[in-house]
């Protein structure tokens, strides 16, 4: 034991008994000290006892279940369970989708799935119940059921957003957990659904450009390369949001739109109203999952009158300055051909198309044949469905007899039904030349080769742009018209076949156009299903009045973002390259001309 002790204040001297008792308390303090460091010493020793024996108790416990008992890697039951579920709803790789800029379509994101092990649940209708109100699309009962079950692994939910995982975390259900997958996802929402289509819940390609490149989509050695589209995703918005606003305009139940590519066959943009998310596929009406411009096949109407002359004029049956008599309708068997607004006269080649006369139509087809006109149609494509990269590709629909009175009537678009992509592809190749190319969905790199077919002679293409031209200018298609771009088109009213004969009042209207006409870049159509007249058409419910105006409000949006300049139309080479002679006198021959 120390002694303690005050320092003297002067020299050193032998300690004292006095000395001593002035430094008792100072000893009675020292012990107090050191009973105070012991007890503090046997509660720690105590202290690390305890949590010792709690390490060893949860070593034991975790030794008893990954080596006795087996863990996760170890456990055939759980290990069947787990991989069959895992076999059974892989989460998929894909590729990302752009637009031909690259700007992004469709993409992968990292997701979990929330699954449930019914052995560890302790109350499944509890367990059933507060899931359901915490994902009310979840059916209750059914759920309840599969909790039940003696299945070592079920599926809650897939693509759980974090917040749901959170959720799903508070709830603090034993049993429950969380696995990694991927969730396709569309940044753009509804705007190019039937182009790009859409994915189910496990990554495979059900719709759209996702289910016809699905094989490249999942290709692990091009994972990181995206598949680059043709659709320019703002000629994309400017065409869907001017063929939205026609349907409102005029009442219409649906619509359809494209913008193909004369030279390359590369669709630019593609859209069918209505449309959805899709995300919400699952829910979107019928109506709004049909694609309208590949799967739907349709009467054309007078747009046909664009192939009937163009087959005509190519096979030398009829010349510029020919022309047919339209003074009466045409009656065979038990039907009257007749025109919609006659003129009561003989009317010129030009006139014809023009003023769109189905009897000068029926007359110049007939002139060919039904031999010549089947043959034509074949080399068109109009026999057999469109080349696209698309799963949804309509058939068409053409008469087994093809006699004299189908060939006047496919003459003007009635007896044959085709989809809107094949019309597209079809007067491309009347505007670009005389060739006939696939239609494409996938960007095509500058100098790739673009697989053509020869189907008109160069010099009947440039009569035709000149008379495209003219339906514009001074025909059926005036409010097609925008100024500068130099459009081309023609207008085409078919009223919809239905069950006892065609609905006067159920019309499909279309304009088929092509600009600039005197050095053609882009096909662009505009389809109205059941379009209704309006005080500003005065009742009329016609393509002139509402198909041909919605193309003349979409070329000037899109030619800029396309790179089309306008230009004057008497600029140099323009007005020659568009100019018509002048119509020969009716007493001179009617037929027989050339140009």
């Amino acid at each position: 034991m120390k002694v303690l002790f005050r320092k003297p204040r002067s020299r050193a001297r032998p300690c004292t008994p006095a000395d001593l008792r002035a430094a008792e308390p100072f000893v009675q303090l020292d012990g107090a000290v050191k009973h105070a460091v012991e007890t503090g010493r046997n509660r720690v020793v105590i202290a690390a006892a305890v949590f010792g024996l709690c390490f060893l108790a949860l070593a034991g416990r975790l030794a008893d279940l990954m080596l006795f008992r087996g863990g996760i890697e170890s456990s055939p039951t759980r290990t069947a369970g787990l991989s069959a579920a895992v076999e059974q709803l892989p989460a998929v790789k894909r590729a990302p989708i752009v637009d031909r800029n690259g700007v992004l379509l469709a993409v992968n994101l990292r997701s979990v799935a929330l699954a449930a092990d019914p052995r560890k649940l302790m109350d499944p209708r509890e367990a059933a119940t507060k899931l359901a109100r915490l994902f009310p699309e979840l059916n209750r009962a059914r759920l309840e059921e599969e909790l039940r079950s003696d299945k070592g692994f079920v599926y809650v939910r897939r693509n759980l957003a974090p917040a749901e995982q959170q959720a799903v975390n508070r709830l603090g259900i034993p049993g429950l957990s969380f696995h990694p997958e991927e969730k396709r996802v569309y940044p753009q929402g509804s705007l190019a659904v039937h182009a790009v289509g859409y994915t189910d819940i496990d990554g495979k390609g059900i719709a759209g450009a996702e289910q016809a490149l699905d094989q490249r989509l999942r290709d692990p050695a091009r994972m990181q390369e995206p598949v680059r589209l043709s659709i320019d995703i703002r000629v994309q918005h400017a065409l869907r949001d001017e063929i939205a606003q026609a349907m409102k305009t005029y009442s219409a139940i649906g619509g359809a739109g494209i913008v193909l590519d004369v030279r390359t066959g590369e669709v630019a943009a593609l859209v069918s109203l209505p449309d959805f998310e899709p995300l919400e596929r699952g829910t979107a009406p019928a109506d709004s999952r049909f694609n309208r411009m590949t799967l739907g096949v349709y009467e054309m109407g007078s747009t046909f009158k664009t192939f009937a002359l163009a087959m005509a004029l190519d096979a030398g049956t009829v010349g510029l300055n020919g022309g047919y008599d339209a003074s009466h309708p045409i009656k065979i068997s038990r039907f009257t051909i007749s025109d919609d607004h006659p003129k009561n006269r003989w009317l010129s080649t030009a006139e014809i198309y023009q003023y769109s006369s189905n009897i000068g139509a029926a007359k110049m087809a007939v002139d060919v044949g039904p031999a010549g006109q089947r043959a034509f149609m074949d080399r068109m494509g109009m026999l057999r469905r469109a080349a696209i990269e698309l799963p949804e590709i309509g058939a068409p629909l053409y008469p087994r007899r093809w006699g004299t009175i189908e060939t006047m009537t496919i003459a003007y678009g009635h007896g044959i039904s085709v989809s809107p992509l094949q019309t597209a592809s079809g007067i491309a190749a009347v505007v670009n030349g005389g060739l006939l190319m696939p239609a494409t969905l996938l960007r095509r790199e500058a100098g790739e080769p673009v697989p053509v077919q020869r189907v008109l002679k160069p010099r009947t293409s440039d009569i035709m742009r000149r008379l495209m031209r003219l339906v514009v200018a001074e025909g059926t298609g005036t409010r097609a018209d925008a100024q500068g771009y130099m459009v081309g088109g023609k207008t085409g009213t078919a009223e919809k076949a239905g069950a006892g004969g065609y609905k006067r009042k159920s019309l499909l209207t279309s304009f088929v156009s092509a600009f600039p006409m005197h050095d053609p870049r882009y096909v662009v159509i505009a389809i109205l299903d059941e379009p209704k007249g309006t005080k500003e058409t005065h009742g009329f419910a016609t393509a002139g009045w509402n198909a041909a105006p919605t193309v003349g409000k979409i070329i000037p949006r899109i030619a800029p973002i396309l790179g089309v300049v306008p230009v004057a139309s008497d600029a140099p080479g323009v007005r020659e390259a568009l100019m018509l002679p002048p119509p020969v006198p009716a007493s001179q021959e009617r037929k027989v001309a050339s140009f």
